[in-house]
């Protein structure tokens, strides 16, 4: 295989493009496979454009297989319109050129285009259907996906996946493992969907049954897993998983390594989060724009901000997640000057921020008393980026007043507010009142708290806390035996301790490892 094809097909884009332009220096004409080969490549508009012009100019243009290249290519960059000029030009399209198009439509969100083109087929393949259910399901219009799943003359075992793993996007497990006890016959992309789809769905020991019980394993199931764990915050069985994976022979890719490093920055494990840098070096990942995002949020978690923005700094590209993990890492190290200079930077990038930017603006100025700072951001996120903020938002604004002693203006915020301030809300105030000592706000707003969450220990200690600070302790044995009366429980604190590069956790009063003596 010449090596240009095959990092084309592995998205080794500026290897490849390298090599195809060192081909045209040496008078080698290219013809209609070299360049479906060579497209996908194509990372951006910039470079797909180069080359389609590179095409004209070859005579390939009306060429079905290289238009149907062409054609996918445009749309995943988002031009959907240069695809359909690309779809009409082509003198004699096949049922690849409209699969190729109608799956366009869909990825762009333009759901109703898709199905019109579908019905204007001449002809039809399970692929079109599939296609179309697959574009119905991600554009949120599951019952319209499973209209069209019924009317499939003779469905595959790729119509049965799409369909799994539709109603498990969507939350609906049940219909999902329905649908999998049903199928004719399953392959390994069919158990991998049903195992993510329980994963996704927070129900890990589901996942870990069928990942046990499936016939055959391969990257994507113990993605699946490791991920899973990941995200449900059990970041020791994801270590564990990505470990007993290489130990199996199976190679990490981008996302293995995305996971893990997502489940070294919940235990803080700096070494082990160096440990797996190394390994991405070795397996050449260093490049990938996830993983390089991944290994800046574990930096900027485990505590080395330098190092986070050493890795970001020799990112060749940076993406929205870019640029927010290393906003969040300065603004966790109270570096509000920094995060704010970088926000600058990202904005003049053309980059756009979203709300998960914002809110790591605004935890940067909380971080730092930059109180007037942040107030200017928080309007600007709505004036000028037209993002509605959440909760989140609400909560960060009312903990810098809070933090800045500000207290009217923090409870004139909450007033304000067009949605019913939530828990974290008052609790960001109600942290504020401990700070400076504002007891007669802070029963105030401990009560809010008792009211919406009454289950809730911090209210509960953070009250206590400020009565003890000020010597009122007969007001902290009240305040115990209320706890005790409305059997509120304290959640345990936990801690890791990284040793021979193992994590170990320990609860207090409570064992969950049996090594702590060894240890």
């Amino acid at each position: 295989m010449p090596r240009y094809i095959s990092y084309g097909r592995h998205g080794s884009a500026d290897e490849a493009l390298g090599l195809f332009r060192q081909m045209q220096s040496s008078d080698i004409r290219p013809n209609q496979f070299t360049f479906a080969s060579i497209l996908p490549a194509c990372y951006d508009l910039v470079s797909l454009k180069e080359l389609h012009r590179i095409v004209i100019a070859s005579g390939f243009q009306f060429d079905v297989v290289v238009g149907n290249t062409l054609i996918a290519l445009y749309a995943k960059c988002g031009s959907i319109d240069e695809a359909r000029q690309m779809f009409d030009r082509i003198p004699q399209r096949n049922v690849v050129s409209w699969n190729t198009m109608i799956a366009g439509y869909a990825q762009n969100g333009q759901i109703a285009v898709a199905e019109r083109l579908f019905e204007e087929m001449p002809e039809r393949n399970v692929v079109s259907w599939n296609t179309l259910v697959t574009g119905c399901s991600e554009n949120g219009q599951i019952d319209e996906a499973w209209k069209l799943f019924q009317k499939i003359p003779e469905p595959n075992v790729v119509s049965w996946t799409a369909m799994i793993s539709a109603y498990a996007k969507k939350g609906y497990v049940d219909n999902a493992l329905k649908l999998f006890q049903k199928m004719p016959e399953r392959n390994m992309i069919s158990w991998n969907a049903m195992i993510a789809g329980y994963a996704q769905n927070g129900l890990i020991e589901e996942a870990l049954e069928l990942f046990q019980k499936m016939p055959g394993r391969n990257l994507v199931s113990w993605n699946a897993m490791i991920a899973g764990y990941a995200q449900q915050g059990d970041n020791e069985s994801a270590l564990k998983f990505f470990r007993q994976m290489q130990h199996r022979g199976v190679k990490p890719n981008s996302e293995s390594f995305t996971s893990v490093l997502l489940a070294c920055a919940g235990l803080t494990a700096l070494e082990q989060g160096k440990e797996i840098h190394g390994e991405i070096i070795r397996c050449g990942f260093q490049s990938d724009v996830f993983v390089g995002s991944a290994l800046v949020n574990m930096y900027g978690k485990c505590g080395s901000i330098k190092n986070a923005r050493c890795v970001f700094d020799k990112m060749n590209k940076r993406d929205v997640v870019s640029w927010t993990a290393m906003i969040e890492g300065y603004a966790m190290h109270g570096c509000g000057k920094e995060a704010l200079a970088l926000f600058e930077e990202m904005k003049q990038s053309g980059t756009k921020p979203n709300d998960v930017t914002l809110l790591g603006v605004l935890s940067a100025c909380c971080h730092s008393g930059l109180v007037n700072e942040g107030i200017e951001y928080f309007n600007y996120m709505s004036q000028h980026y037209h993002i509605e903020p959440g909760m989140e938002h609400y909560s960060c604004m009312v903990n810098l007043l809070g933090r800045a002693g500000q207290f009217d203006e923090a409870q004139n915020f909450i007033n304000k507010m067009p949605i019913e301030p939530g828990v974290t809300v008052w609790g960001s105030l109600l942290g504020a009142c401990r700070i400076h000592n504002n007891i007669k706000l802070g029963e105030q707003i401990a009560e809010q708290i008792f009211v919406l969450e009454p289950e809730n220990s911090a209210p509960y200690m953070l009250l206590s806390n400020m009565y003890a600070e000020a010597g009122r302790w007969d007001d902290v044995e009240k305040l115990q035996k209320l706890v005790k009366d409305r059997k509120v429980k304290k959640k345990p604190g936990c801690s890791w301790i990284e040793v021979d590069e193992q994590v170990h956790a320990f609860l207090v009063e409570k064992k969950v490892t049996c090594t702590k003596t060894t240890i």
